[in-house]
């Protein structure tokens, strides 16, 4: 990793201001580019892996602007639920939606004259994508339940994790608007591109650590520091930050060699099973997917059962009961364990034995169809309430806004 000869005296300054440790070049160019930029009131798409430390160059990018003395405010777009954005982004009448007992100013009026982050701009749905453009092309905006038109004058600095050129030609992010926010673009690089600023992190996040809780410091052995540098921190910062802590709780005072670092990167550490899950909702995805196809499966060859009955003119009563019995004691299982099962399995009664049919396969249904199923059940149980839908499905409201845009139950 080539790292800058020279850095100066400006860049030096900021690193200080906004305790931005490195010295690759990628870094300092970034942070120089940050600066460049900030006299000119532009727009600025800042892309970068999560945890890169991509907040602090809007940081920059306003206290260098002609805007350093107004407001700045960063907005978490992938934290704010889909229903509410549009009303926390840009403001409410009252009484436009159910709860909205007082008028309420947005973000982009409380930073009026000043500077707005939005962080995970990706994540903001289409409708606000359009609303967004409006601000950026003419600074204008409708507040939510309101016909009339409001001016802003905003710096809108936005970032993103996300390939946006991707998600552009997959229809998630409007071309548009890609354009008008990367006006200017700032590229963070990824740790694993640092070289050496990894272990000048890590001797500041040790430090720290020692220094605020009042333990001795650790230090690394050079093994250990050519383990850390060959790791490839898909976390980045982040994830630096939180290993060295946890070795500085565990190892304070001692000098940390290579096996020790090890066993607290995931890459290292030991592979096992649990014996007790640490919370009920552990691996619930993966879990509930093997579930599915274990019912479909268990669907399947009762259909085949059904066929052979029905096929048999000398079927004994008590043994369609007893098959019975076996499908309502897994189903009744499955239902305790995942409640949104309850009206999506399908359960044969063979005690209702009619004349053979010709074609006695039956099409069973895919994932995507029994998931969409429990969704739609889901939704009319809780009387098409997201909310309650979502916690009895245990899964976000933003997941389940996108499966029902996704399997067309709107």
């Amino acid at each position: 990793m080539e790292i800058t000869s020279e850095i100066s005296p400006e860049i030096l300054k900021a690193k200080q201001r906004y305790s931005i440790i490195g010295n690759s070049q990628d870094l300092i160019n970034a942070v120089g580019r940050a600066m460049q930029v900030a006299p000119i009131d532009l727009s600025v798409l800042i892309i970068g892996e999560s945890g890169v430390g991509k907040e602090f160059f809007p940081n920059i990018i306003h206290d260098f602007s002609a805007r350093k003395h107004n407001k700045y405010i960063a907005v978490n777009c992938g934290a704010i639920p889909e229903g509410t954005i549009d009303s926390e982004l840009f403001g409410h009448e009252k009484g436009s939606f159910t709860g909205a007992i007082t008028s309420r100013k947005g973000y982009f009026e409380e930073a009026d004259g000043g500077t707005i982050f939005l962080d995970e701009v990706a994540e903001l749905p289409l409708t606000t994508q359009a609303r967004l453009l409006r601000v950026l092309e003419s600074g204008e905006y409708l507040k939510v339940g309101s016909s009339e038109v409001q001016k802003t004058n905003i710096r809108i600095v936005a970032a993103t994790n996300k390939d946006m050129v991707k998600a552009v030609s997959e229809g998630k992010f409007r071309e548009d608007l890609y354009y008008r926010l990367s006006t200017i673009q700032i590229n963070i690089p990824a740790l694993r591109d640092r070289g050496n600023d990894i272990i000048l992190l890590t001797r500041k996040f040790s430090n720290d650590f020692a220094e605020k809780y009042r333990m001795p410091a650790v230090k690394f052995s050079d093994a250990a520091k050519e383990l850390l540098l060959s790791y490839r921190w898909p976390g980045n910062v982040r994830q630096l930050k939180n290993v060295v802590e946890q070795i500085s709780l565990f190892e304070a005072g001692n000098v940390v060699e290579a096996e020790k670092v090890r066993k607290y990167l995931p890459q290292y550490g030991t592979d096992y099973k649990p014996a007790v899950a640490s919370a009920p909702a552990y691996n619930y995805t993966q879990e509930r997917e093997i579930l599915f196809k274990m019912m479909l499966k268990m669907q399947k060859e009762i259909d085949e059962l059904r066929a052979d009955l029905q096929a048999d003119s000398h079927v004994k009563p008590h043994i369609a009961a007893n098959v019975n019995d076996v499908v309502e004691s897994v189903t009744t299982q499955s239902i305790v364990k995942y409640p949104s099962f309850k009206k999506s399995i399908i359960k044969p009664d063979f005690q209702e034995i009619e004349t053979p049919v010709e074609d006695p396969e039956q099409p069973t249904m895919t994932l995507e169809e029994t998931e969409r199923e429990t969704i739609k059940a889901s939704l009319e149980r809780n009387c098409g309430k997201r909310k309650k839908t979502a916690e009895e499905l245990h899964i976000s409201e933003r997941t389940l806004y996108r499966k029902i845009k996704e399997y067309g139950l709107e």
